[in-house]
């Protein structure tokens, strides 16, 4: 009798044994980028597109699932395997013009901007980093979630000297890939074009295309076409002007009609340089830094214009979707286009054009 017994629980125990052996291990989707949801067990990584999707008026569309979307690498399509819909924290960089011409208005309208944006407008689980760039790049804050320390940061910028945008971004994408999250972001507020730099406009463009960072420019331009739309209406949040005019009662200022200044600044340390064509935001080269990424680039004619501006940013950040697909696995070092669609053809997609199989 005990030795039946024995052969029946030895039997269980062996069948125990083959049926976990059978189960295959599931990788799921994750959100956030602390943990590898975004690597398959067999070690095949995946391209992530971070996709935006409109309608022909501009609006964010939200409520689209995994199925409405169609993915092509290289014109050929894809199986999108991970898909998210829902916010995810984000890691940002700030990178702000501190040139000569950037003084006054448009240096304390930035700062207002961006003090609203990392209050009001950013998640309490984003990280942000600050750069500021004139005659070279300076970084002011590294990775933080304090943004009473960044706001003190921002209120102590005075702007002299060159643009050396180029510079500015060369360094600062490296230090977006070392974000805590998966989510990565870049923001550039410039009122000119590149004075001062050593790196190009095209070297630029092929480091983003070798990363996932979503890169978006401002550009402050009194004489050039304005593109961004009012971001949806908001509830008022009345906040008193953190950076009070010198001499002022702490209220926010006043900004008469100005006479269009050329951005830049001056090459030699500070001051104004006079208002040459080859100063204005050169929307051509902020584009070539945004566009691929996934980004975009908003131009805006007055200061005022940066705060539904940069809330406009903070909107789209929120209503992305997320893909993922397995990776070719090529390492060719080459560009292989990538291409999203929705089946709906009256929404428009903004997406990260490719990437770099290095």
């Amino acid at each position: 009798m005990k030795s039946e017994i024995s052969a029946c629980a030895a039997a269980a125990v062996a069948l125990l044994v083959v049926s976990l052996h059978g189960q295959q291990p599931q990788t799921p989707a994750r959100p956030d980028g602390d943990a590898p949801g975004f690597r398959f067990k067999s070690g095949v990584e995946l391209i992530n597109v971070t996709a935006t999707v409109s309608d022909a008026n501009g609006r964010f569309v939200p409520g689209l699932r995994q199925e409405d979307f169609i993915v092509y690498e290289d014109d050929q399509p894809v199986t999108v395997t991970h898909f998210n819909a829902e916010r995810v924290p984000v890691s940002l960089g700030i990178a702000v013009d501190t040139s000569g011409s950037m003084a006054g208005n448009k240096i304390q309208a930035a700062q207002e901007a961006l003090d609203k944006f990392l209050y009001d407008l950013l998640d309490k689980q984003d990280e942000v980093f600050l750069y500021r760039f004139s005659n070279s790049p300076v970084l002011l804050q590294g990775w933080t979630k304090d943004r009473a320390i960044l706001s003190r940061v921002l209120g102590r910028i005075t702007p002299s000297g060159g643009t050396a945008m180029y510079d500015c971004v060369a360094e600062a994408i490296p230090l977006t890939l070392k974000g805590e999250n998966r989510k990565k972001a870049l923001l550039v507020i410039s009122d000119g074009n590149d004075t001062s730099s050593a790196t190009s406009v095209r070297e630029v463009k092929a480091q983003i295309r070798e990363t996932e960072t979503l890169v978006y420019a401002i550009g402050i331009d009194g004489q050039g076409e304005p593109t961004f739309r009012q971001p949806p209406p908001r509830a008022p949040i009345p906040t008193p002007n953190p950076f009070p005019v010198p001499g002022g009662r702490g209220t926010r200022p006043v900004w008469p009609p100005q006479p269009p200044k050329g951005g830049g600044g001056g090459g030699n340390g500070g001051g104004f340089r006079r208002g040459n064509n080859d100063e204005r935001v050169n929307v051509a080269a902020l584009r070539d830094m945004t566009d691929d990424s996934g980004g975009r680039t908003e131009i805006v004619r007055d200061p005022r214009d940066l705060n539904p501006a940069t809330a406009n940013i903070a909107d789209e950040l929120s209503k992305q979707y997320y893909l993922g697909y397995p990776s070719t696995g090529k390492k060719d070092g080459r560009w292989h286009a990538i291409r999203v669609e929705v089946r709906n053809r009256t929404f428009r997609v903004r997406a990260r054009k490719g990437y770099v199989a290095s």
